[in-house]
Order: C-alpha cells, then sequence, then structure tokens
C-alpha cells in the first residue's frame, strides 16, 4: 500500500511561539505604530489585519522590528497583528482613501453652508464603515449639531466630530522639522508632554521664537529630550554668579558648559579661564560676595 503523503498548511510552517515585532502604519502617511505577530514572513507593504479598540483595522507593513530576545522585560507593542488581509478586503482597503477624500470635500462645503467658524484637518472612516470621525480646529466652541444631522443623512453612519489643537493639527498633516527629518510628532511621538522657555534657557539656546518653535508655532518637542540631562548635570556645578576660590585666586562663574562639564569663570581683573570638572569640583566654593570681602580684610 502505498505510502499516504501528508499535506501541510504552507503558513504552518511560518508559525512561531516567540512572537516577532512590526512597525505599521494604518494610512500610507500616517504614524508608525509597533505590533506584535505570531507568524513570521511578513515583508514591507504586506497588509495585515490589527487588533484596534474597535475592531480589526486594516494597515502596511512599514518594517520589520528587532525583537528583544534575552531582556528580562518583555517588550511592549501598541497593537497585535491577527492576519493578513483577504483580496476582498484588500479591494476594499484600496478604496478607504478615496472615500475619506470624498467625505472631505462633502464636510467642507457643509461647513461653508453653515457658516461656521472651523478647519477642517482630517476625515477618518473606519474600516468596517461603522464611524466616521472628523478632525478640526476652531478658536472657539463650534455648535456643529446641524453640520452633524447632514453629514448622518449623506453617508448614512455615525459620525462624531473631534475638536484638536494646533499640535495635534501638525501631527497628523506632518511635515519636516528644521533638523530636515520628518516631524517628531507625526512619526513616532505618542503623546504631547510639557514645553517652557525654561527648557530653553537651560540648555542655553537663543530665545528667538523662530529658532526654537516648531512649523505648529508652538515651542519644539525636542527641547524635552535633553533638558533632563542639561539640569541634572547644572545642580552638580557652581551656580551662574557664585565665585570659586582656584589656587588662590578668586574668580566669578559666568557661564556653565553642562555637556563638556567645563565652568567659564572670570576674575577680578576681567582675565576668562576655562575650568575643567578636576578643577572646579576641587576648587573651594564661596558662599556670597560679602564672605569673600570680609575674608580679604581679614587677611
Amino acid at each position: 500500500m502505498a505510502e499516504t503523503e501528508k499535506q501541510t498548511d504552507p503558513q504552518a510552517d511560518e508559525a512561531t511561539e516567540e512572537p516577532v515585532f512590526y512597525r505599521i502604519r494604518f494610512r500610507s502617511h500616517g504614524q508608525e505604530f509597533t505590533a506584535e505577530a505570531s507568524v513570521l514572513g511578513l515583508v514591507r507593504g504586506d497588509l495585515v489585519m490589527v487588533k484596534t479598540d474597535h475592531g480589526l483595522e486594516p494597515a502596511t507593513i512599514a518594517a520589520s522590528a528587532p525583537a528583544c530576545r534575552g531582556c528580562a522585560k518583555k517588550r511592549q507593542a501598541s497593537y497585535v497583528i491577527a492576519r493578513r488581509l483577504t483580496q476582498e478586503e484588500i479591494d476594499r482597503f484600496d478604496k478607504l482613501p478615496a472615500s475619506e477624500e470624498n467625505g472631505f470635500a462633502v464636510c467642507r462645503k457643509l461647513i461653508d453652508k453653515h457658516n461656521l467658524e472651523m478647519s477642517l484637518v482630517r476625515v477618518e472612516k473606519f474600516f468596517n464603515g461603522s464611524k466616521m470621525i472628523f478632525y478640526f480646529t476652531a478658536d472657539n466652541r463650534v455648535d456643529f449639531r446641524e453640520l452633524v444631522k447632514d453629514l448622518v443623512q449623506e453617508f448614512r453612519t455615525r459620525v462624531e466630530m473631534r475638536q484638536v489643537g494646533v499640535r495635534h493639527e501638525t501631527k497628523m498633516i506632518g511635515g519636516l522639522g528644521t533638523c530636515g527629518r520628518e516631524l517628531c510628532c507625526s512619526s513616532f511621538m505618542k503623546k504631547f508632554d510639557s514645553v517652557s522657555i525654561k527648557m530653553a534657557k537651560e540648555q542655553d539656546l537663543p530665545l528667538n521664537p523662530s529658532k526654537i518653535s516648531g512649523v505648529c508655532n508652538r515651542l519644539l518637542c525636542c527641547l524635552t529630550y535633553e533638558f533632563p540631562i542639561y539640569h541634572e548635570q547644572r545642580k552638580k556645578m557652581p551656580k551662574i554668579g557664585s565665585r570659586v576660590l582656584v589656587e588662590g585666586v578668586e574668580y566669578k562663574v559666568k557661564r556653565q558648559l553642562p555637556l563638556r562639564q567645563q565652568l567659564l569663570v572670570v576674575g577680578e581683573g576681567g582675565e576668562e579661564r576655562l575650568l575643567e570638572s578636576r578643577i572646579w569640583l576641587a576648587a573651594e566654593r564661596i558662599k556670597s560676595g560679602k564672605a569673600s570681602q570680609k575674608k580679604r580684610k581679614n587677611k
């Protein structure tokens, strides 16, 4: 009796117990997220179904993400990839951008019709068609009840109007920063941290709005990246205006250089000197100008 050949599922060979990670985009120019999958073999450009809070949504594989093998802490992923798209789902997904553009155009006309002071930013439509979200900016509160009624009648689905600020508007539209790279907010940032002018001062940056503001005309989000390092290093160094005694000579601290761990000091005669960390760490710190004067009189 001839031996029966064992038929195998081609996708079964790709299954793995250890999860793998990918970078995905829900829209062609949208933000990238990390997604976990239990199936190998996905490459850039593949279309997959991703589990979200409101159901399955299609996404495109942007790149593979390196796994954290041997790490004590398990890597966290924002989403989980369920499976690949079927051909019928691919055809529907290809029509989604055109449907959202149509929704944008219709909403713009209705905004003009109702004379509403609002600016439409983006329209997102759920893949299953159960809901459409219209993002807009406005200086004040807007009564859009009549607008929503018209949109529901037009698209026969649930409609949500969501007001966003200028920073979220920039995140959605995207663009390039002064550094020449894609905006942080539209490429990887998930939330906006509080940014203050103090952060620019702490890093000795020019307080010129055009230099420290982003395309959203708000303070650059990247001011928060190095601020903790500058703040921590400055606390260890003598303050600007304080006095130090180095090799019997008294100097006044003119400037701190935290990243270099150096101090720029000036002597009584106006001469400047750059102190390395080993020098200013060993220097005697004079508490105040009055104490210094008293010490000189005693001598």
